[in-house]
């Protein structure tokens, strides 16, 4: 999952998880310490209130009796109380309640100094409180009771509820704003890497190596990373150029080659022809095998010097071309091969431009193909049509048709097919119909038949046989 994360995700959530447990470390510790804080603040305000209130208090009105009645004076408990929303109560050491606030809960005399109980923290003190004449002097004399001072818990643990719900805030707010800045920081540290990446698209879809990669200022890992691509790339475009260089040597080697080689094979094939005329026998039959030889050694020449001429770029002067004839030309061209297979043409017209020879080489190298790898009695259908602006040539059989692992790669050169008969293919043939088919601005597809094979051949129709096409249109209609 990691990995299917954008880099700057991944660090800008790395930053945000690193924060996010120091600010949960954090806010653990420092919500403890407050809340420890504000509950010792709350009992240290109860007991220091506790004990102004019993310091404030006296005794007046006292009246004999078992037990004596007197009246507990002081600061009026109910204004003393409300400050603070506490409960105030006074009782004797028989329990007996002598004053209290109102809606003051009733508590145990035995609590303790310092006690929680029903929801309240409840401080205790047991004091000897002054009796006081009724003009205000005091008697020295003291009756001792309890005062109860209390305030609700719950007041507190809502002030520890807030301190807490800040920490969290604190720590999710935190957290974005780390994320937040992660992404920020991350995005404007990756923009260099992101120029990089583009640059290398941009290149590998020109497949241009001159091109160069942006160079960000500075002296950081990125920096090294652009100018090693850089040096990457010239060395790419060097070698590239050393390369092309190497193979346009190779290509103008072979087609000056072949070119070079038509003449000796010219002269050695008409002397071979003359030598089969005169002599007999066993010399009669080597002098015969030794032109079939030289016969394939010049095609095998014609054809490897058309592969060089495509290679090289260089074309022949194009003239319109009825590729219907050139059809005709090619299967009359098979001979005694293909009497035994059943040969059907269709040859309606379609003219391109093109190079004669090199159009009779594409159709001949169709139908070679077609009953090479055929056995004897198979039918073979060949025909020219014309479809929108394209003149196509088919040529299909029904014969075992092409085995699935050669079908991607038919058209490269030296690829053989297991039914060739022989060995007489050197391997070219549909390498050359594609190269010619390419260099007449067109296209070779080997499509699906059920059963045997069809390839077909499109390319564009003559410009001159449009033109004049379309100016007897007009007159067709007038007449």
């Amino acid at each position: 999952m990691l990995d299917r994360i954008p880099v700057r995700w991944r660090l800008a959530l790395t930053s945000s998880a690193l924060t996010f447990v120091i600010l949960c470390a954090f806010a653990v510790v420092v919500g403890q310490l407050t809340a420890g804080r504000i509950r010792s603040d709350f009992n240290n305000e109860l007991a220091a209130a506790v004990d102004d209130l019993s310091d404030r208090l006296y005794i007046t009105d006292v009246v004999g009796g078992q037990p004596p009645s007197y009246t507990v004076a002081g600061p009026r408990l109910d204004d003393y109380a409300a400050p603070n929303n506490a409960a105030i109560r006074i009782l004797d050491r028989s329990g007996r309640l002598r004053a209290r606030t109102k809606g003051a809960p009733d508590f145990p005399v035995n609590l303790g100094r310092s006690t929680q109980i029903g929801g309240y923290r409840v401080e205790t003190r047991n004091r000897a409180i002054e009796v006081r004449a009724p003009d205000g002097r005091a008697t020295h004399l003291a009756i001792p009771l309890y005062v109860q001072y209390a305030r609700p818990v719950s007041e507190i643990e809502h002030t520890v509820d807030r301190v807490r719900l800040f920490l969290v805030v604190g720590v999710l707010g935190g957290t974005l704003l780390a994320l937040v800045a992660g992404l920020l920081v991350a995005r404007r540290a990756m923009q260099p890497i992101a120029a990089l990446t583009s640059s290398a698209r941009r290149i590998a879809r020109t497949r241009d190596p001159t091109d160069r990669v942006p160079v960000p200022p500075g002296e950081d890992e990125i920096v090294e990373l652009a100018r090693t691509l850089d040096d990457m790339l010239a060395s790419l475009d060097a070698a590239q150029g050393e390369r092309e260089a190497m193979l346009e040597r190779q290509r103008q080697f072979v087609a000056d080659a072949s070119h070079e080689l038509r003449t000796p094979l010219t002269s050695v094939l008409a002397n071979l022809e003359l030598l089969t005329d005169v002599l007999d026998g066993d010399r009669g039959e080597a002098a015969r095998s030794a032109l079939r030889s030289s016969q394939r050694m010049r095609r095998l020449v014609a054809n490897l010097l058309l592969l060089a001429r495509a290679d090289a770029k260089r074309q022949l002067p194009h003239h319109p071309t009825d590729l219907g004839q050139v059809l005709v030309e090619a299967a009359a061209e098979l001979g005694p091969v293909g009497q035994e297979y059943e040969i059907a043409l269709d040859p309606r017209e379609a003219v391109v431009d093109g190079v004669r020879d090199e159009l009779h080489r594409l159709a001949l190298n169709l139908l070679e193909n077609a009953v090479r790898h055929t056995p004897p009695g198979t039918h073979v259908r060949a025909r020219t049509l014309v479809e929108g602006d394209e003149a196509v040539l088919v040529v299909e059989d029904d014969g075992p048709g092409i085995a699935p692992e050669l079908r991607d790669r038919v058209f490269e050169r030296f690829v053989r097919g297991a039914g060739d008969r022989g060995g007489s293919s050197s391997g070219l043939g549909l390498a050359i119909v594609r190269a010619v088919a390419q260099s007449h601005a067109g296209t070779v597809t080997l499509e699906d038949a059920h059963p045997g094979t069809r390839f077909v051949v499109r390319l564009p129709l003559s410009r001159e046989r449009e033109a004049a096409v379309a100016e007897r249109a007009p007159s067709l209609a007038s007449s």
